[in-house]
């Protein structure tokens, strides 16, 4: 098994894990959703470079939520994993390192999940050095 092939399967492997973990149809939708967002806040630069945001929360109901809680699953890593595949195969690039915030919210228009983007500003390692 080639290496590309194994990391294929490995990729698929966590699609399946994820969409086991977020009932019916809604594991698609978010999904695709996240993906959307990334889309839709891609900037141009130029024809090599589309910079996108690298900050993703992820608001979910009450409902929803709970189960993912319940199961103690690492959905927040699926979601990350599944958008840096799909960063990957459009050719962007992130404004920064990549996040995805899961967080449970009461406020979610379609009464299942809200998904929103930013950019947030690379934090220079020099920021955590030691003063001397």
């Amino acid at each position: 098994m080639s290496a590309l092939t194994a990391l294929e399967q490995a990729m698929e492997n966590r699609w399946e894990a994820l969409r086991a973990r977020i009932t019916g149809r809604e594991s698609v939708e978010l999904l695709e959703a996240l993906h959307r967002e990334c889309d839709t806040h891609a900037v141009v630069c130029s024809e090599q470079r589309v910079i996108v945001p690298n900050a993703y929360d992820v608001e979910l109901s009450g409902p929803v939520h709970d189960e993912l809680t319940r199961r103690r699953s690492r959905v927040g890593q699926a979601l990350t994993d599944s958008l840096a595949r799909h960063a990957d195969r459009h050719g962007y690039e992130w404004a920064g390192p990549l996040t995805v915030r899961i967080a449970r919210s009461g406020q979610v228009p379609n009464g299942r999940f809200k998904v929103a983007s930013r950019v947030m500003p690379h934090v220079s390692a020099q920021a955590f050095a030691q003063p001397a």
